[in-house]
């Protein structure tokens, strides 16, 4: 048997290859519910016995169903866990890889397929994945009480108790408490920065990887017209009393509403084009300040970061119907305008896009707007700051059963995980994978195992002088960066996103 001694008590995994144990469903704090609900996370109990961990826990309150991971039921109270993958035999302080889920602050879990942590055990690294609050639980601002105050960016919160657990208890599993890089994507890649300039994570990793950054912090103004909305759609005040007398569903059904109502008015701004009702609050406590502003500070220069994105993102929210579509020149001209765009951006985009449709042009611009210039922002900052950052753009495409699959949103993550063999992958990655997308899973799988281990990934960090950004590609190499005339368009653009 394969049983670790924790903290709170004895865990008993299972083999999930022949040398790696995965250990699952492992509470780091206390069911987030009852008096606990809209709190900091409270410490987890301790049990008797051997805990069976061969499985994964429940998933935070979300309605959204993902191929070939649990849905969430109301009956489900200890959403807090971590999933743990250690080569074996164990022993030795390997380099810890603490990955944070995305999924807009809305969705998803740590039980998709695409996070298996085996592959990445095998490559010499203690892997992590957890789960997290979502949704009004873990981002809606909730005013405070007359005799409580409700914290804000309570995922976030979570993701720290969860850091800590991985300081007091990750020796157990073989690794290595002072050498942890944290990595997310998507949100999970914003909570990362988050983390990176919030004092309550201070000494808690060492390095970051963020992959396809997502932009938007919002003002407390903001968050509080969000729980306004969202109680109303869920017919109870947006008081304290109101709030704690809502159940999570009912939260979670309010939400969808909320964002259906902004998905079909045009004239409601810029949540109409692909609504994301939560992010991290900007305020002043727990989240003291954004990312891109604590990076120029210097606040994250001793943190080592690896960015990534892919150079088509839009284009998968495009295809799943979330985003709205963009189809004239007038409607672009909207966009722009509910964005606050410079003006001649989207000219420049059309003049290096001159026989692409308009939604291919708006698709470009979104994509950028929030993932591609953000993430080319966090590296320049912390590079001239005086933190080490390295550059990446995931630009894999192929032909799939139903057409071009391009570099979208998500494409990366099944091969930095070297996870492609899942069915329930083959939309992203277009297919049964290649022998050459086996080989661009070995190097990107390579690249986060060396960064976890030693900070270098395995190409030029960068500097003042020149930003050289690796390519990851089936012919993969370094490449210059993007083309300077388009990147110099997003001089005047404003980040992070602020706007609702």
């Amino acid at each position: 048997m394969d049983i670790f001694k924790t903290k709170n008590g004895w865990a008993q995994g299972f083999r999930a290859s022949a040398d790696v144990v995965a250990v699952l469903g492992i509470p780091y704090a206390a069911p987030p519910f009852g008096a606990n609900r809209f709190r900091e996370p409270r410490p987890a109990q301790a049990w008797t016995g051997v805990r069976d961990c061969t499985n994964f826990g429940p998933i935070a309150p979300q309605s959204a169903q993902l191929p070939g991971a649990p849905v969430w039921s109301p009956d489900d109270e200890d959403v807090l866990t971590v999933n743990i993958w250690t080569p074996v035999p164990d022993g030795g302080h390997l380099p810890v890889l603490v990955w944070i889920h995305g999924g807009a602050y809305t969705f998803g879990s740590s039980a998709q397929p695409d996070f298996d942590g085996t592959v990445l055990a095998q490559a010499g690294l203690v892997v992590v994945t957890l789960n997290y609050r979502l949704g009004f639980e873990g981002f809606g601002h909730v005013p405070a009480g007359e005799a409580l105050a409700y914290p804000d960016n309570r995922g976030l919160l979570d993701q720290v108790a969860a850091l800590r657990w991985v300081r007091e208890n990750i020796a157990a599993f073989g690794g290595d408490p002072a050498n942890v890089t944290v990595a997310g994507q998507s949100s999970g890649a914003t909570s990362v920065t988050c983390l990176m300039v919030m004092d309550r994570a201070r000494g808690l990793f060492h390095r970051a990887i963020a992959h396809s950054a997502a932009s938007p912090c919002y003002t407390l103004e903001i968050a509080a017209a969000t729980t306004r909305e969202v109680a109303a759609a869920a017919g109870c005040p947006a008081t304290p009393d109101g709030l704690t007398s809502a159940t999570p569903q009912a939260l979670v059904i309010a939400s969808d509403q909320v964002v259906e109502d902004y998905r079909h008015d045009p004239t409601s701004g810029s949540r109409h084009y692909d609504p994301s009702l939560y992010a991290p609050v900007l305020d002043g406590d727990v989240l003291p300040t954004d990312p891109l502003t604590g990076m120029a500070a210097g606040a994250t220069r001793d943190v080592d970061l690896l960015v990534c994105h892919t150079t088509e993102e839009y284009w998968l929210l495009d295809a799943v119907g979330s985003s709205a579509k963009i189809t004239t020149d007038e409607q672009l001209a909207l966009f722009a305008e509910d964005f606050g765009l410079p003006d001649g951006l989207v000219a420049g985009y059309r003049a290096a896009m001159p026989h692409a449709p308009v939604l291919d042009v708006y698709l470009a611009i979104f994509g950028d707007l929030l993932f591609g210039e953000y993430s080319n922002r966090l590296a320049e900052l912390h590079a001239q700051a005086g933190g080490r950052a390295f550059l990446s753009r995931f630009d894999r495409r192929r032909t799939g059963p139903h057409g071009v699959v391009r570099a979208w949103h998500c494409a990366d993550i099944p091969f930095a995980f070297g996870n492609l063999d899942s069915g329930c992958l083959a939309f992203l990655i277009g297919g049964a994978p290649t022998s050459a997308d086996h080989g661009l899973a070995l190097r990107m799988v390579r690249a986060w195992a060396d960064f976890a281990a030693t900070g270098n990934p395995g190409w030029q960090s960068v500097n003042n002088s020149t930003i050289r950004a690796k390519i990851w590609n089936t012919d993969d190499d370094a490449h210059d960066d993007k083309p300077a005339a388009v990147r110099a368009l997003w001089a005047k653009a404003d980040f992070p996103v602020l706007c609702p």
